[in-house]
């Protein structure tokens, strides 16, 4: 089984409009709320895909029961842990000539919370898959991700980090079968700008030698490279398309990929299906589904 871990997981209430005046009175075009949070997009991609998995995470309040309500409506599974206290935060975006987003902190998660999620990961078994993904509330320790990781060594657990500098890097040692950092991001990790393909392989490489096992880099419309820990390194382009929505393409892509490699273990085939995965978000309003993902898989 796979499982995902949400810790701050959000209502996303995106409000479309002409323009954005500040110190006045705006009026949307139009409204929509999705329910954010990068392991629950893992998740629902996964679902969308045909493949099953479990969400985790916390919710509390009002948005929390409404949060819970509505990724189980998409047919996923979950397993939320509900705080006794706050509630769940509401981010807004705004899409007007620009994208501007106002992002809620979430509610406090206490020690005792905290070791309900130490419970439930410790019942997952050999050959599951864990999917951490995305930044820690103030309220956690920064090292939450580290302390996940070495309660679940030497459990044949396959753990993939979708996270940025410190958090990844110092996740390092623990041995994740999968990290995905943009090639922004690697370059950012050792403070250097990264110009071709042969610098994004090599500071990849060292990324490996810190303990990763795989390691996947987008590149946004240059497309991917994998670096398996067999030593193999394979490049990707992207499908045709025109990107209309960032938010969710790297957790899609994580989801492609993923549950290709779970099963065929085949890493050419998986980064070929996360790619397309990745793209079919990009290229959509909302979350990759099912049809589109095979239309632009054929392109690869």
């Amino acid at each position: 089984m796979i499982y995902t871990v949400t810790f701050n997981p959000a209502l996303d209430y995106v409000v479309k409009m002409d323009s954005l005046e500040l110190g006045m009175v705006n009026r949307s075009k139009s409204e929509a709320i999705f329910y954010g949070g990068k392991g629950i997009n893992v998740s629902t991609v996964l679902k969308n895909i045909g493949v099953d998995s479990v969400a985790l995470g916390f919710v509390a309040g009002f948005t929390g029961k409404e949060i819970e309500d509505g990724v189980k409506a998409m047919g996923v599974k979950t397993d939320f842990i509900q705080l006794k206290n706050g509630l769940s935060r509401i981010n807004v975006k705004i899409k007007a000539e620009q994208e501007t987003e106002i992002n809620g902190q979430g509610p406090d998660i206490k020690k005792d919370e905290l070791q309900q999620m130490f419970d439930k990961l410790d019942k997952l078994q050999s050959g599951d898959c864990l999917i951490l993904a995305g930044t820690i509330p103030a309220s956690l320790p920064s090292d939450i991700y580290e302390q996940i990781m070495e309660k679940l060594m030497n459990r044949n657990i396959d753990i993939v980090v979708d996270a940025t500098k410190d958090l990844l890097l110092n996740v390092l040692k623990f041995h994740p079968f999968l990290i995905k950092p943009n090639n922004h991001e690697l370059g950012e990790m050792f403070g250097v700008v990264l110009k071709s393909d042969d610098e994004i392989v090599e500071y990849a490489k060292k990324l490996q030698v810190m303990g990763a096992r795989n390691v996947l880099i987008s590149m946004a419309g240059d497309g991917a490279i994998l670096i398996t820990e067999t030593g193999e390194v394979h490049k990707i382009g992207v499908p045709k398309g025109t990107v209309v929505n960032s938010v969710g393409a790297g957790d899609s892509m994580v989801a492609g990929f993923t549950a290709s490699y779970l099963k065929d273990h085949d890493y050419m085939e998986a980064l070929k299906r996360g790619t397309a995965t990745g793209s079919a978000t990009a290229f959509s309003e909302g979350l990759a589904t099912a049809d589109k993902v095979e239309e632009l898989y054929k392109q690869l």
